[in-house]
């Protein structure tokens, strides 16, 4: 088995004691972006297992969207990342 040479960690312990690795990552052509595929970017980046700076190329995302998406998941959780919950969430 051939492992893919990549710059920082293959994967990282989350605090609640889940791995998350670049597999859990959602693919680069992700167009329909969901909570939970929101979430893992989200989450990848906090804890170090992708830089922001990859995160925002491979999914072709604006810094003012990612920002958005960690300010959500940061004072609300996950849900807040719901368009349902949208309204409910964010603050104009």
């Amino acid at each position: 088995m051939y492992l893919k040479r990549v710059d920082g960690p293959r994967q990282v312990t989350l605090p609640d004691g889940t791995m998350l690795t670049r597999a859990d990552l959602p693919p680069a052509e992700t167009t329909r972006w969901v909570a939970s595929r929101k979430a893992v970017v989200v989450k990848a980046v906090i804890h170090g297992l992708i830089p922001l700076a990859e995160a925002l190329e491979r999914y072709a995302l604006s810094d003012e969207e990612f920002t958005l998406w960690r300010a959500a998941v940061e004072q609300h959780g996950e849900k807040a990342l719901k368009v349902t919950f949208i309204q409910k969430y964010r603050q104009l």
